[in-house]
């Protein structure tokens, strides 16, 4: 396997060394051989601003450490040539520059790049090498050329820009870092001079985040690289996806790669068995690094392929398929031509927060120009143009990677992006305005009218001598809209207020590719609005079966069904159960079921609320019709057999047995059929208040009257003997006083009862799952049953005394019928009793009225319809002569 590897400069310094090295006094300034650097751009000017970039590598199989990188016996110096565009667009920001004479109109900017050779500790010697003279290395002297540096530009990582801040710091020099995220160096006591051109790497954090809730996806993997800022960045995000209930399906780090020929021998213990993790079910992937990340990345795919003796198209199927990769901002998928077997269309679809870029008027037409000899000084185009077209430049010296030779007049839009992109990156788009801030900062301390020396020529200022640490004050408070409008303005921790664009990554079959913006984030807006996806514009991955992809750890659980946590695993992991009688879920994925309102019942597959019905004996339905008709059809009965009685009432069959009590019998049963109906229909505070009350009078009065009957014959039988004392009681008085005193009785029990607790109407929800039951609810129940028993207990009366007469002498003896009838009220109020408490609803209700409706037609068929036969089939025997022979014939 063929890769980039980086060298170790031959002198490694530690920050305590370097600092006491660059405090040390010297009193002269040693010649001696200049040490050549090779990969270097400088450009001279009235002022210069230095660059430090990470573009060339080494491919070795092993470094002695005794001589510089340059002049070690090395093949190829190898360039990430995608880089090369960071070093053309601070030369194109300069040229802009010195070309607009709206900007330092009187100063020439010059520039002077070097290279650490992707190698954060050789960035000790190209910081120090931008300080002091060119090419001699003698720290803390400026020997020969005043370089005049007012401020440095780098690095691309974390580690670069930290060492780079530990000697720069020292000399106050500004340094504008245009891709280190790394949070250590926010502390502006420690790196006061430090400035950068991206935001704040927590905004990354909150963006993934909401970028991750936008889909719901909620179990995804984790990839980071193995440093301090790969732990840093999984010390951040994995509380945050816990908080908002997002789980990680598995973490790795990414270790490092040192030497080609050790991949072999370490790629079992990148992922401990392999690249199996891929086929989990996390279908979204985060990946946190920086180019050397993803190339690692997928190298190992790529030698587990030929492992596998897979064919591309069942890789590919077998890896990516349903994947979705995230990538952070500090990604970059720059390959080297040693790396052109690498395969990108597994990202193809991928998702990245970038650096937010624009596309600048006449760049693109500069980096047409772009040809081997196209500048002088530039000391990287003959390594970048062999490489990127695969020939032989006429002057290279030594081995060359081919035989074939450059013609010049190759073409950079020719390049596969993975390579060469000619839109301008977000790196390559930080560097440009990083030029300018200097550039303005420069113009601010200018325009002061303290700082201003007048030339000879009055109409010209001259350019007074700037140290690096005057522009901070200027730095700090620069605002200015660059040349694509964009605003560029520094926080107060040094960073650009500046939000992250989400780009979507599309992939070719000649492993080039092209980012279409879908996205943006941005917290300085609206609260809520912060994440704006354009989800139209994604284009996924060709094998995914559903876009956007679900990433959860199992399959959603459905209305109806509530999650159930899985005993061992993590908490995004669950069984879906069915939710608990009674009660629902009507949303995806809910924790538990909840219970419907009161008046409300789940439905069948307990996904909604239904509203209940109210359940009562109605006029509409079956039953309430036919006990209405019933009740309508015993009253009219009931008038019917009134009306015989006041036809015939001078007839010896009425005469004998009191008409007047007679009559308010009939008339209370005609009562008690007429209430019943007010058991019928929905109850009200009305009908709740006369129900029982009225029930439990007009029976009292009815049974009150037959009572009244039985003991009228009883006592007109025991004062028949001349003198009894119960003489006096024969009459209409002492009947119709048994009535009023046993009605009253009654009377009193149910006004105790509607003036303590009196009946109301209630719902009662619980009985039926379906129903509401709307009942009267009895107050104090007590009540109801002493109205009942009170009414018992004068039926039980009149039973005695009518068994106790039926036997008397009278033709027109009504107490054998009164007996039957007593037995038959009596019969259905005991067997009233159970069926009532064991009913409940329009069934109690049911039961009542047919209570009622038995006993006061026993009474009138018991009592009358003989009397009523006799009247109008037999009125032979209704004579006065037929009364006297039966009474003789009795005695």
């Amino acid at each position: 396997m063929e890769t980039v590897m980086l060298l170790l400069p031959h002198i490694l310094m530690t920050k305590t060394v370097m600092q006491l090295l660059l405090l040390l006094p010297h009193t002269e300034c040693v010649e001696t051989e200049p040490l050549q650097i090779p990969h270097e751009w400088y450009q001279p000017g009235d002022l210069l601003i230095g660059g430090i970039v990470s573009h060339i590598g080494y491919y070795s199989y092993s470094v002695t450490f005794k001589k510089h990188p340059s002049q070690e016996s090395l093949d190829f110096p190898i360039s990430v040539l995608k880089f090369y565009q960071h070093i053309l667009a601070l030369a194109f920001a300069i040229r802009e520059i010195n070309n607009n004479p709206k900007i330092l109109p009187n100063v020439t900017l010059g520039f002077h790049i070097l290279d650490n050779y992707y190698e954060a500790k050789m960035s000790y010697r190209t910081t120090l090498d931008l300080l002091f003279k060119s090419h001699w290395f003698v720290p803390n002297y400026k020997c020969g050329f005043q370089k005049n540096l007012i401020g440095v530009i780098g690095g691309l990582g974390s580690e670069t820009s930290l060492i780079m801040g530990d000697i720069l710091s020292l000399y106050k020099i500004p340094q504008i870092s245009y891709g280190s995220f790394e949070s250590a160096m926010d502390d502006q006591t420690s790196f006061p001079s430090f400035y950068r051109m991206v935001p704040n790497e927590a905004l990354q954090y909150v963006g993934m985040i909401k970028l991750l809730l936008h889909f719901s996806w909620k179990w995804v993997g984790l990839i980071s690289s193995n440093d301090d800022s790969g732990e840093h960045f999984l010390q951040m995000l994995e509380p945050m996806l816990s908080r908002n209930g997002i789980c990680a399906a598995f973490t790795e780090r990414m270790k490092a790669l040192v030497y080609v020929d050790t991949l072999g021998e370490m790629l079992p213990n990148l992922f401990g068995a392999g690249p199996d993790f891929l086929e989990r079910n996390a279908n979204v992937v985060v990946v946190y690094g920086d180019i050397s990340t993803i190339t690692r990345l997928m190298s190992i795919l790529w030698v587990s392929k030929l492992k596998l003796f897979l064919s591309d198209s069942d890789f590919m199927e077998r890896t990516s398929a349903g994947k979705v990769w995230i990538m952070t901002a500090q990604i970059e998928f720059a390959f080297t031509t040693f790396q052109r077997s690498l395969d990108i269309q597994m990202f193809h679809g991928a998702l990245s927060f970038t650096i937010h870029s624009n596309e600048l008027t006449g760049f693109h037409k500069f980096i047409q120009t772009v040809k081997p000899s196209w500048a002088k000084g530039d000391g990287f185009i003959k390594d970048v143009w062999e490489q990127m077209f695969d020939c032989s430049l006429p002057d290279s010296v030594g081995p060359t990677q081919s035989s074939e030779m450059c013609t010049g007049e190759e073409r950079l839009e020719s390049v596969p992006a993975t390579f060469f992109e000619m839109s301008m990156t977000g790196h390559s788009y930080s560097i440009y305005n990083a030029v300018y801030t200097l550039a303005h900062a420069l113009y601010i301390m200018y325009s002061s009218t303290a700082n201003q020396k007048a030339m000879k020529d009055e109409n010209r200022l001259a350019p007074p001598n700037v140290e690096p640490w005057q522009l901070h004050s200027f730095l700090q408070r620069v605002s200015f809209n660059n040349s694509a409008g964009d605003e560029i303005v520094f926080s107060d921790h040094g960073e650009l207020e500046v939000g992250f664009d989400i780009t979507n990554m599309v992939t070719f079959p000649n492993n080039s590719y092209a980012r279409g913006q879908v996205g943006r984030l941005d917290l300085q807006t609206t609260l809520g609005e912060e994440l704006t996806i354009q989800q139209n514009k994604i284009e996924w991955h060709r094998s995914l079966s559903r876009v956007p992809p679900f990433s959860v750890c199992n399959q959603n659980c459905h209305p109806g069904y509530s999650k159930k946590k899985k005993e061992g695993e993590k908490f995004c992991c669950f069984d879906c159960a069915p939710c608990p009688k009674g009660m629902i879920s009507n949303l995806t994925d809910l924790d538990y079921c909840v219970t419907c309102l009161e008046d409300h019942y789940p439905n069948t597959i307990q996904d909604q609320c239904i509203p209940k019905t109210l359940s009562f004996l109605s006029f509409a339905e079956p039953l309430g019709i036919l006990l209405a008709c019933l009740a309508v059809f015993f009253s009219l009965v009931t008038v019917l057999v009134l009306g015989i009685f006041i036809k015939h009432q001078d007839t010896p069959i009425i005469k004998a047995n009191n008409r007047s009590i007679t009559y308010v019998l009939l008339i209370s049963l005609l009562l008690c059929f007429l209430c019943s109906v007010l058991f019928i229909g929905q109850p009200n505070e009305v009908t709740c208040l006369l129900r029982q009350t009225t029930f439990g009078i007009i029976f009292s009065v009815a049974v009150s009257s037959v009572l009244a009957k039985t003991i009228t014959v009883l006592v007109a039988f025991v004062a028949s003997t001349p003198r009894n004392i119960f003489r006096k009681l024969l009459g209409g008085k002492f009947a119709h006083s048994i009535i009023i005193c046993f009605s009253l009785v009654q009377v009193g029990i149910c006004s105790v009862w509607l003036a303590t607790f009196p009946p109301f109407p209630d719902w009662e929800m619980d009985s039926m799952m379906e129903k509401i039951t709307v009942k009267c609810n009895e107050g104090l129940v007590t009540m109801f049953y002493i109205v009942l028993g009170y009414m018992g207990f004068l039926a039980t009366m009149g039973f005695v005394v009518a068994f106790l007469v039926k036997r008397l002498p009278d033709s027109y003896n009504e107490a054998k019928f009164i007996t039957f009838s007593m037995l038959l009220f009596c019969s259905v109020w005991l067997s009233f009793l159970p069926t009532y408490l064991s009913t409940s609803g329009k069934e109690m209700v049911a039961v009542e009225i047919f209570s009622i409706l038995a006993s006061s037609m026993g009474l009138l068929g018991c009592i009358f319809l003989p009397k009523c036969y006799i009247i109008i089939m037999k009125p032979e025997l209704n004579k006065r002569e037929q009364l006297i022979r039966k009474r003789h014939q009795s005695f």
